[in-house]
């Protein structure tokens, strides 16, 4: 079987490279199941109602999280309520929502998705590494097919995760950071990862953002108020073959595609 995992959506044009993109991805590979981190899918930041349903009517099964799932009024809510979106699991009890749920995928594969957070340089929440080997091996035993978004700033704290799971997760990826890693690869024999997916939003940005702002921001030392930038569009996902009678992964592709420059006026 075939999981696609699309790096972080970034606004309007995010969510129409998806829609453009999709599609022909998805039966490029004979993708079975779609996930994308949705956390900045709304304006370049958090995530709606309105922007959460165009993502699943583009053909995405799964949505992920991360720290700006919270950032619009609505999205403690949304993750209350969606079962199709995660926020990650290792925030402290009395977080709305759920953290991991079992999906079936198009070929009748039950695979289990984890959301987690990481720490180094981010929000002091819970430990991802003890809730993170607990929900595999809860999840195990409904499935061995398991696909962890770790979404976290710093490299060595996704790679630990990973080889913490490696052998019992099936993927460990890693979002967050926007900018796609060239270091795929499979862990034991069995566990997919990489360490950052990458985004799907505008590619003429700064990890999304309209430059000018980003630059004066650096230049200046003073707050900016960022907006998502416009222009073309770039997608940027991982296709990971697995083996749905063991888990384990046999294979990780990276896979970058872009729209032409008319794409920022699609509707």
């Amino acid at each position: 079987m075939k999981i696609l995992f699309i790096g972080d959506v970034v606004g309007r044009v995010g969510r129409n490279t998806v829609r453009e993109l999709l599609p022909g991805i998805r039966g490029r590979y004979g993708v079975d199941l779609t996930i994308a981190n949705a956390e900045n899918a709304a304006g370049g930041i958090g995530l709606t109602e309105k922007t959460g349903r165009e993502l699943l009517r583009c053909g995405i099964d799964v949505l992920t999280s991360g720290n700006h799932i919270w950032d619009k009024r609505e999205g403690g809510a949304l993750v209350g309520s969606w079962g199709e979106l995660l926020r990650p699991a290792n925030y402290p009890p009395g977080a709305p929502g759920r953290g991991c749920a079992v999906f079936e995928a198009g070929d009748g594969t039950d695979v289990g998705v984890i959301n987690l957070q990481g720490r180094v340089f981010m929000q002091e929440i819970d430990c991802p590494f003890r809730e993170g080997s607990r929900l595999v091996d809860e999840l195990r035993a409904r499935t061995p097919v398991i696909l962890v978004d770790l979404h976290a700033e710093a490299t060595s704290e996704k790679a630990a995760l990973a080889w913490h799971l490696a052998g019992r997760a099936s993927a460990v990826v890693g979002t967050h950071t926007h900018v796609q890693t060239a270091d795929e690869a499979i862990l034991d024999g069995h566990t997919a990862f990489i360490t950052d997916v990458g985004m799907t939003g505008p590619s003429d940005s700064i990890i999304g953002v309209r430059k000018e702002l980003s630059i004066a921001r650096f230049v200046t030392q003073l707050p900016q108020r960022f907006e998502a930038a416009t222009g073309p569009g770039v997608l940027s996902a991982v296709v990971i073959e697995i083996d749905p009678s063991t888990g384990a992964a046999t294979g990780i592709e990276r896979v970058m595609a872009h729209t032409p420059s008319s794409a920022e006026d699609a509707p």
